[in-house]
């Protein structure tokens, strides 16, 4: 028994209860987290697509200078499995609420930093390196938030009500496209093209610092999970939980994996591909083009709720299945939908949405249900991260040379193809493993 698992009482002394979160404290904590988490991710996202290319990677011909962007977005997908370690370790070993503060700290100084970074006309080759190294950052931290914020919820969850709380931490992604690129359609009423590219651009990554100490506040007010708490006072925690996990759950990390690929391609298409496609391809005004991310995030947004309580009714599993069937025969239409004017473009986002909310609404409860609690966090974690790899680090990047080389219609066969692998996947999985 190592000293952390030494019980703090004896027979004389008895543990004294575990005081309970509200909850109301266990909800907020939860999607406040993952808001600030996910503005920080996308706000880097927006402007790889509106200011980096032009910043940081000047001297190309734009398609280039858009794909070196990408390159960098897409690193923080590699980074975020290397968090998920290594926060999944602390967080499985000394606590859920501690690791979490950490990582929140570890993604909003990354964002801050951002905003202070120099350009490349300023120090030349160092700048995009900097710019990459502060992005690895990003994704370290995420790697460890997203995970731990679905366990706050879920292992705090009353009985038959793991898929609405475990929905609450999903809130996090469409809120925090919702609020980066809100960020950047305000910059644009209130500054030029021009300024923006100047200055402007640093206003959200610098502003993050205020999201980061409310989300600090928020974190610090909670008490550990009874799911962990039990743990210690059982001495069910392990001492290396990703050996563990790598030891005895390979075949959960695996499916898992893929069962959220169609999420992550999708999401990825609809979102930072799409608005590089109506603002480089399309020509579309910078401000039309974020307004399309803002009806997008919040019809995502309402159909995670939607598929939360659809879950609680007709079953997490079906709901899955359903769900990617449906992603899958979307694929087919979207290559009309990408290429006839502006009207279609709103719809397209808004099925696309519509889609990404019912599969992410469920993800996390889903990724978190084939492990114990003493590799949760980190199972969970590694899980979904292998999955952002697979299936959204290059999303972006290859449907931008799908589209240029081969057409829209390959797009199309593009998340096809990861919709029926995630569709075999969770048919795959046992019925408590998803």
């Amino acid at each position: 028994m190592t000293q952390m698992d030494t019980p703090v009482s004896s027979a004389a002394e008895p543990l004294e209860p575990v005081a309970k979160n509200s909850p109301a404290q266990v909800l907020t904590a939860s999607v406040v987290g993952t808001t600030i988490e996910f503005f920080d991710f996308y706000v880097y996202a927006t402007a790889a697509v509106l200011v980096f290319p032009a910043l940081f990677f000047p001297g190309s011909d734009p398609t280039s200078a858009l794909l070196a962007s990408f390159a960098t977005f897409s690193i923080a997908f590699f980074a975020r499995p290397l968090g998920a370690i290594v926060f999944g370790h602390y967080g499985d070993r000394v606590g859920r609420k501690t690791t979490l503060v950490a990582a929140l700290l570890t993604m909003g100084i990354s964002t801050v930093v951002i905003g202070l970074l120099p350009t490349y006309e300023q120090i030349g080759v160092i700048a995009p390196l900097l710019l990459a190294l502060c992005r690895f950052g990003q994704g370290f931290g995420l790697g460890g938030e997203w995970g731990g914020a679905v366990l706050l919820a879920t292992e705090n969850a009353p009985p038959g009500k793991k898929s609405w709380y475990g929905m609450f931490p999903q809130l996090g992604a469409p809120l925090g496209l919702f609020l980066s690129s809100g960020v950047f359609w305000i910059l644009l009423h209130f500054m030029s093209q021009e300024a923006l590219l100047s200055w402007g651009w640093r206003v959200p990554f610098i502003a993050s610092i205020a999201l980061v100490a409310v989300g600090l506040w928020v974190r610090l007010s909670i008490t550990e999970t009874p799911a962990f708490q039990k743990a210690i006072d059982s001495h069910e925690r392990v001492e290396v939980p990703v050996a563990e996990l790598f030891r005895k759950h390979k075949r959960s990390l695996v499916l898992g994996t893929f069962v959220a690929l169609a999420t992550f391609v999708l999401f990825y298409i609809g979102s930072a591909y799409l608005l590089s496609y109506n603002v480089k391809v399309l020509k579309m005004p910078f401000l039309d083009a974020l307004e399309v991310q803002l009806l997008g995030s919040v019809v995502f947004g309402i159909f995670i709720v939607v598929i939360g309580k659809l879950a609680e009714k007709y079953g997490r599993r079906e709901m899955l299945i359903v769900t990617t069937a449906l992603i899958a025969a979307f694929s087919f239409f979207l290559p009309y939908l990408m290429t006839n004017g502006e009207g279609m473009i709103f719809l397209f986002v808004v099925l696309a949405m519509v889609l990404m909310g019912m599969t992410y609404g469920l993800i996390g409860t889903a990724l978190a249900a084939p492990f114990p609690t003493s590799v949760r966090y980190t199972g969970s974690s590694i899980t979904f991260n292998f999955a952002g790899i697979f299936g959204a680090s290059l999303a972006p990047y290859i449907a931008t040379y799908l589209q240029a080389n081969y057409g829209m219609t390959y797009v199309g066969y593009y998340l096809f193809l990861a919709a029926l692998i995630t569709l075999a996947c969770i048919f795959l999985s046992g019925k408590d493993e998803v």
